[in-house]
């Protein structure tokens, strides 16, 4: 039996963390505009763009709805470079001809130009936006025929224009190009991590489109789908080689999970918060700590590495939740006792449906556990879900998720790679179909 120990906040992260060295690089040249705070299904931030001819007096300054304080980046330049930015601000009050608001950009105001988050995104420090979740990002509209990114990071992203796949993006802490040549007419940019959180916190400054301007932001998807996991459902090592090669943030690519790619079969927005190593009793390990943080710990945050950074469940409501989750629970010697593990499941439902009250949650395994830790890790989830039932809550369901086949290659440390992702998508969107019609 597994020793347990209390529950810590702000512990060790898991062991392949990551050392970021974090650089704030805004260009003299840059409109910075307010934060967008309110939305009911995602978050939005204001953009705008001001030109100036070489050695004048910089045009006029763009301010939109924020969170409050005086408008931070909509002042005038001098000797401006003619660039058009979206970026980050304090906020609030109009500047020279901008727009004020109580609470950001939302589906309540719209028509201005902007960007719209993906995932959990912590937009209340007004000098960036945070995120540390796998596949968080931001997507965006603009005219121009290139463009570049400001994020203060060094991370690794997926990037597409007019949803095409552009190659990996490696930040280099400032303005990163994106591409060019994309011609005339209006564009739509996506920018997803491809990373999970142990890799560091992304922070997203702004779009730089030197030819163009920022447009109102795409619509939020009527569709949207919350996984709720480990390394799996990160993407750990799906690129690798094979078995034998171990974590680098390279071999990791959550825009290729089976979550991201059933979200995309699907018309569906996807969020995803997930962590290697982590269990619903135990994370992966039998050394007297492995019980202490569990992915329980985590689940109600925006940055996952701070205990004060509180998501609030009302700014993305999904219509699906799955967990997959306790592969880490039953993949080492020491497992939890059934009186550990279906309490736990279900406090974890039960916290699931308080956050998301009409939304269908989809309960599963896999695929790397085989054999007795797989009949008894389904086991025990079916139980938890029957108490669920039994309780009148009549939206949860059990899915099964089969053992990945080694004939199909396997990714780093054994994990499955993009041809289990794409058979693992498969069964996940069969699922939904059924389930919600979708």
């Amino acid at each position: 039996m597994r020793v347990f120990s209390a529950p810590r906040f702000g512990g060790a992260l898991y062991a392949d963390r990551m050392t970021t060295a974090w650089r704030t690089v805004l260009g003299a040249a840059a409109v910075l505009v307010a934060l967008g705070l309110g939305c009911s299904d995602s978050d939005t931030m204001g953009g705008g763009s001001t030109s100036a001819a070489a050695g004048g007096t910089g045009g006029a300054p763009v301010a939109v709805a924020g969170a409050g304080g005086a408008a931070a980046g909509g002042t005038s330049g001098t000797g401006g470079s003619g660039a058009s930015a979206a970026g980050v601000g304090a906020g609030g009050a109009p500047s020279g001809g901008g727009t004020a608001g109580g609470g950001g950009q939302s589906p309540d105001t719209p028509g201005q130009p902007g960007v719209r988050f993906v995932g959990r995104v912590d937009t209340s420090d007004p000098a960036s936006a945070r995120f540390a979740w796998s596949g968080a990002g931001v997507v965006a509209r603009f005219t121009g025929n290139s463009l570049a990114v400001r994020l203060a990071d060094t991370l690794q992203y997926s990037v597409l224009v007019d949803g095409v796949l552009q190659t990996t993006l490696t930040s280099n802490g400032a303005s990163t190009p994106i591409g060019g040549g994309f011609g005339p007419g209006e564009h739509t940019v996506e920018l997803y991590r491809r990373t999970e959180p142990s890799t560091g916190t992304s922070q997203f400054l702004g779009f730089d489109v030197p030819d163009g301007e920022l447009l109102p932001p795409p619509a939020v998807p009527e569709r949207r789908l919350e996984i709720i996991g480990d390394s799996i459902s990160a993407g750990y090592g799906n690129e690798g080689a094979d078995e034998t090669c171990g974590f680098t943030p390279e071999t990791e690519n959550h825009y290729l999970t089976y979550g991201a790619l059933a979200a995309r079969e699907l018309s569906a927005e996807l969020s995803t918060v997930a962590w290697s190593g982590k269990g619903v009793v135990c994370n992966y390990g039998d050394d007297a700590t492995s019980c202490t943080d569990p992915m329980p710990t985590y689940i109600d945050r925006i940055l996952p590495d701070r205990q004060d950074s509180a998501w609030d469940y009302a700014r993305y409501q999904p219509q699906a939740v799955v967990i997959n989750l306790g592969t880490n629970d039953f993949s080492t010697n020491d497992d939890p006792t059934e009186e550990q593990f279906v309490p736990a499941y279900v406090t974890l439902l039960e916290r699931v449906r308080a956050a998301y009250p009409e939304a269908l949650i989809l309960a599963t395994v896999g695929p790397l556990l085989s054999g007795t830790d797989l009949s008894t890790a389904r086991a025990l989830i079916a139980s938890a879900v029957e108490q669920r039932l039994a309780a009148g809550d009549e939206a949860v369901r059990s899915f099964d998720l089969e053992p990945q086949d080694a004939s199909n290659g396997l990714g780093c440390d054994y994990h499955p790679n993009l041809v289990t992702h794409q058979i693992m998508a498969d069964v996940l969107t069969a699922t939904l179909q059924l389930e919600l019609g979708w």
